[in-house]
């Protein structure tokens, strides 16, 4: 350890109480984090490339100080769907430190390994307060039946309005109009019925089985596929 004369020439002053770091929550208990071991928890983080085209949700569960599950979600660009499946190969097994200085292909990725880090080092998780954390594959309760990320796509022009295009529903077939408003629409859950064809149904039965409503779809005046119309 190399001092610069200033230092070499002062003279030693005795520290006074040293209580560490202050305890944050994690998975039920309140943990003094001095290495990257004492780190647990399930959270997630957002993160934006550079010219902002695409973002990322990612999900991690982190037993201590390693991640143990990996959930990558990201929208708006098609390159970041092949970045996300080698992030999703990269992250388990890693450390918490390890991972943050990895480069997971994606600048978005990376952003939101960034955000997530920020969240358990500071307590910020969601088994904060859950005694023993979640089990490993908690994860993909976020997703729901068919394991698809929940997704909304809307697009609207001040001349022509709104299109509803897909929600967490599913994907949307028809827009019911009534006034010249949308009141509500009609959906097909895609997850579900890939499942039930796979499964060995009928693609035509599966499809129908899996159609749904919303809103005030029935009270319409008239119904737009908004893709087309």
């Amino acid at each position: 350890m190399e001092y610069s004369r200033e230092v070499e020439n002062m003279c030693v002053l005795k520290k006074g109480p040293n209580n560490g770091p202050a305890p944050i929550p994690e998975e039920g208990k309140w943990v003094k984090a001095y290495q990257i071991s004492d780190i647990s928890g399930l959270s997630h983080g957002v993160g934006w490339c550079a010219p902002q085209q695409g973002s990322c949700k990612l999900t991690l569960n982190v037993k201590n100080g390693i991640i143990e599950e990996a959930l990558v979600e990201t929208i708006g660009c098609s390159g970041m769907t092949h970045s996300a499946a080698m992030a999703g190969e990269i992250l388990p097994g890693k450390t918490l430190l390890e991972a943050l200085n990895t480069d997971l292909v994606c600048d978005a990725i990376n952003v939101a390994m960034r955000e997530i880090f920020k969240q358990l080092a500071y307590g910020r998780s969601q088994t904060a307060f859950s005694e023993g954390g979640l089990p490993v594959g908690a994860g993909l309760e976020d997703l729901g039946k068919g394991l698809r990320s929940q997704v909304g796509t809307i697009f609207s022009t001040k001349a022509k309005g709104v299109r509803y295009l897909e929600m967490a529903e599913g994907y949307i077939l028809e827009v019911g109009v009534k006034d010249g408003q949308p009141i509500g629409y009609k959906f097909v859950q895609v997850g579900k019925m890939l499942e039930d064809i796979k499964a060995g149904k009928d693609p035509k039965k599966a499809y129908e089985d899996n159609i749904g409503t919303y809103g005030r779809f029935e009270e319409a005046d008239e119904y737009i596929d908004p893709r087309k119309q």
